[in-house]
């Protein structure tokens, strides 16, 4: 078994969030306990849901903490739109965010599937 960083979902987890922070702190000063704060929060979540199921040892604890991170991302992406729709971000800035959380959408989802098949392996019988 490798650790935690080893795991692509949570590199990716973790590049995605380092690449909103420079972003988000752009934002006007008035947006710092709303928009700003509420996509740092979001895309920290990600990473640390991954990491807490990932740290649980269990399949379905794992596979409980990568549905909450990808509700973290899916928030993420609205947070995204709204700072577009508030042009504090231009097109291709959202874009390139929300290409980067569709990539690690798809690579969660075949984490989820993986663990999924880990935790009930088809009968090798048959």
């Amino acid at each position: 078994m490798g650790t935690l960083d080893d795991l692509v979902v949570y590199q990716k987890a973790v590049d995605l969030r380092r690449k909103i922070k420079p972003f988000a702190d752009s934002f006007p000063t008035e947006e710092k306990f709303s928009l700003k704060s509420q996509l740092k929060r979001s895309s920290r979540s990600i990473s640390a849901n991954i990491a807490e199921g990932y740290g649980r040892y269990h399949y379905q604890e794992n596979i409980r903490f990568l549905r909450i991170s990808r509700g973290s991302l899916l928030e993420t992406i609205d947070h995204i739109s709204v700072a577009f729709d508030e042009e504090y971000i231009d097109e291709l800035t959202k874009l390139d965010l929300i290409s980067d959380c569709q990539l690690l959408l798809k690579i969660m989802n075949g984490y989820i599937a993986y663990l999924k098949r880990k935790k009930n392996p088809p009968d090798e019988a048959e």
